[in-house]
């Protein structure tokens, strides 16, 4: 499976190269044109002949890990995170680094634990990675400073139709694109699976200025958090009651008549469809959709719990929505174009 594969590569940002070579050749036989810009993003065109509007759809490929910074006398691994982490998940934890060496987040037990102590979360200082090294030359013969540590976790379905896995922000993005690519469609689409996302969306600033789309649609997963007892507006969105097509988060407002676009093709084609209840932390379509002179863009989401964390969850069907949703708005963007711009003042298009 796609997506399973996906989840189960390492590659943080600026670390993606085992994720980008495995979607080359995955994409490679539906794109006429593939290549790996300056900084990292794996760029496919599809129709790079064909008339009308070119349009950009984004997936990142990088996930959250941790990098080695020091190695203590005893051979103790220290690290800091590279993206968004909470060390309060991290104690514990088995961790792989270099794809081959293992090794588990350790801390002072609680058996040692002073009282007032108990009553803090640990933080990074207080954390290491223990490989079972003897010594920092030990350590050292084994793993270098600048090294990433990467979470452990199996892909796998478990109860009524979900599947858990780590990295699926945002491997879930990529294999719906590297699917998306296999359809035909009637003008230009540029492929974009950016890096460094994690870490302030640097490849799409860059992959968006070079190729210069006159639309985008990003792919992402955002956060699920429809587990708690109290009112459902903190959920932000909801497993299983299809993919979320985002309103404003902290890096892009999105034009309005574009997302009752969206609204409207869903309802047509049946497809369930949500609006995430909460502003948090943006995505690639921050860096695009103010590149250049502009660019409309859109994003659409899959339902993801427990994010950014060694085992996340998501629904088949809010997957395959996505997928359906997404074919579904390029089958029918053409319509909205006049030449190779919007045209926002015919208010029946939206």
């Amino acid at each position: 499976m796609l997506l399973k594969t996906l989840s189960e590569l390492n590659g943080t940002s600026g670390a993606e190269s085992l994720v980008r070579t495995f979607l080359q050749q995955t994409i490679e036989p539906f794109v006429d044109i593939i290549n790996t810009d300056k900084i990292g993003n794996l760029i496919g065109i599809k129709n790079d002949s064909l008339s009308g509007p070119k349009v950009m759809l984004a997936a990142h490929m990088d996930e959250v890990a941790l990098m080695i910074i020091d190695i203590t006398g005893d051979g103790f691994l220290k690290f800091r995170p590279v993206g968004g982490i909470d060390a309060r998940i991290l104690v514990s934890k088995p961790v792989q680094i270099n794809n081959s060496q293992v090794g588990v987040i350790g801390a002072k037990a609680i058996h040692l634990q002073k009282q007032a102590e108990r009553q803090k979360a640990l933080s990074f200082d207080q954390l290491y990675i223990d490989i079972g090294a003897k010594s920092k030359e030990d350590a050292l013969s084994k793993v270098k400073l600048g090294d990433y540590a990467y979470f452990i976790t199996k892909f796998e379905p478990f109860g009524d139709g979900l599947y858990k896995g780590k990295a699926l922000d945002h491997r879930v993005g990529c294999a719906l694109l590297a699917e998306l690519l296999k359809n035909d469609y009637d003008f230009p689409i540029v492929a974009a699976f950016t890096v460094q996302e994690e870490v302030g969306q640097r490849g799409a600033k860059v992959a968006a200025h070079h190729l210069a789309p006159n639309f985008a649609i990003v792919l992402e997963a955002t956060v699920a958090n429809d587990i708690s007892e109290g009112s459902d507006e903190g959920w932000i969105t909801e497993l299983g009651n299809g993919p979320a097509c985002s309103l404003m988060d902290s890096s892009t407002l999105y034009n309005a008549k574009l997302i009752h676009w969206v609204r409207d093709v869903a309802r047509q084609n049946d497809i369930p469809l949500q609006f995430p209840r909460g502003i948090g932390s943006g995505n690639d379509a921050g860096s695009i959709h103010i590149s250049k002179v502009g660019i409309p863009t859109i994003s659409l989401s899959v339902p993801c719990r427990y994010i950014h964390s060694f085992a996340s969850v998501i629904s088949e069907k809010d997957y395959r929505a996505c997928y359906d949703l997404a074919n579904a708005l390029l089958k029918e963007l053409p319509n909205i174009f006049e030449g190779s711009s919007i045209n926002f003042a015919k208010e029946d298009q939206f």
